[in-house]
C-alpha cells in the first residue's frame, strides 16, 4: 500500500501567489501521509493571455519554477509530479508544456512534454483555444519506475486519445497521472467519463489533478480532481476550489484484478 495525492488549484497570473498556494497544499498532502503528490496543469501560471507563459519560459534544467519543484520534493520528502511548466521550445515564440517528476532528494527523474494540443472551439460558450499557437507538441510517451508502481504520464487534452494510454500500458503503466485544466463546459460533459474510462480500459489507477474555479484571465475550469481505481471506482474527488485528495494504491489488488480479469491481454486489434 502507498498513498498518493492530487492537488487542485485555481491559479492566476501572479506566479508568487500560485507557488505559495502550491507549497501550502503540497505540505498538507505530505503531512496527511502522501508519498506521491501531483500538481495540476499550469499550476504556476494561468495568465491573462496565452502568450504570458512564453514570457516566463525556462531553459530545461534551471529556473525558479524548476527550483521550486525540486525544493518542495526535498522539503516534504515526496515524489512530486510538477503539473506542467513552460520550458524553452525550438520555436522562439512557443514553449514546451513539460511535466517534470522529482524524487524526494530533489532530483529530476522524468520529463514528459504534452503531445496533444487543445485547438478547439467550444460552441456553447463561444470560447476558442489554439494551444498550438504557443505550445510546441511533444512526441514521446513516457513511463517511469517509482515506489508507487510504474507511472504513465499524460496531460489534460491527452486524456481524449486512448491510443496514447495503450502505449503507456504496453510500457508497463500501472498508475496513470494526468495533470489537467479542463474547461468548465468540456469538463462537465466529459471529464469524469474519460478519467474513469482510462482507468477501466487499462486496468490502472488514475490520479487526475485539475485546475478548478474562476481565473483572472476570464477562464473557468471544471475542477473535480479525482483518483480512480482500476475497476473505475472513484476513490476520492474534490468538485471545486483549492485543496487535495488522497488515497492508497493497493498493488496486491491491482495484480489480482489484472490476473482474474485479463482484458488487456485479450486485445485483437492494434493502434496505428
Amino acid at each position: 500500500m502507498s498513498q498518493v495525492a492530487a492537488i487542485q488549484m485555481a491559479s492566476g497570473p501572479n506566479i508568487s501567489a500560485n507557488l505559495l498556494e502550491a507549497s501550502r497544499l503540497i505540505s498538507r498532502a505530505a503531512a496527511a501521509g502522501a508519498g506521491l503528490v501531483v500538481l495540476p496543469e499550469n499550476f504556476a501560471l494561468m495568465g491573462m493571455s496565452e502568450f504570458d507563459k512564453v514570457r516566463i519560459r525556462e531553459p530545461d534544467g534551471s529556473g525558479p519554477i524548476q527550483e521550486f519543484l525540486a525544493y518542495q520534493a526535498t522539503r516534504n520528502g515526496v515524489w512530486l509530479v510538477g503539473g506542467t511548466i513552460p520550458l524553452i521550445a525550438t520555436h522562439s515564440q512557443k514553449v514546451r508544456a513539460a511535466c517534470l517528476v522529482f524524487d524526494p532528494t530533489g532530483t529530476r527523474v522524468a520529463r514528459y512534454d504534452k503531445i496533444h494540443m487543445f485547438d478547439v472551439r467550444v460552441t456553447e460558450s463561444g470560447e476558442n483555444y489554439t494551444e498550438s499557437d504557443t505550445i510546441e507538441a511533444g512526441d514521446t510517451p513516457l513511463v517511469l519506475d517509482t515506489p508507487f508502481g510504474k507511472l504513465g504520464l499524460a496531460v489534460c487534452y491527452d486524456l481524449r486519445f486512448p491510443e496514447l494510454f495503450r502505449q503507456l500500458l504496453e510500457k508497463g503503466a500501472e498508475v496513470l497521472v494526468i495533470p489537467s485544466a479542463f474547461t468548465a463546459i468540456t469538463g462537465k460533459a466529459h471529464w469524469e467519463i474519460l478519467v474513469r474510462a482510462r482507468a477501466i480500459e487499462n486496468l490502472c489507477y488514475v490520479v487526475a489533478a485539475a485546475q478548478g474555479g474562476y481565473h483572472l484571465g476570464g477562464r473557468e475550469t471544471h475542477g473535480d480532481s479525482m483518483i480512480v481505481g482500476p475497476w473505475g471506482v472513484i476513490l476520492d474527488r474534490l468538485p471545486r476550489g483549492s485543496g487535495f485528495i488522497s488515497t492508497e494504491i493497493d498493488h496486491n489488488s491491482l495484480e489480482s484484478m489484472r490476473r482474474n480479469f485479463p482484458a488487456t491481454q485479450h486485445r485483437r486489434l492494434g493502434c496505428t
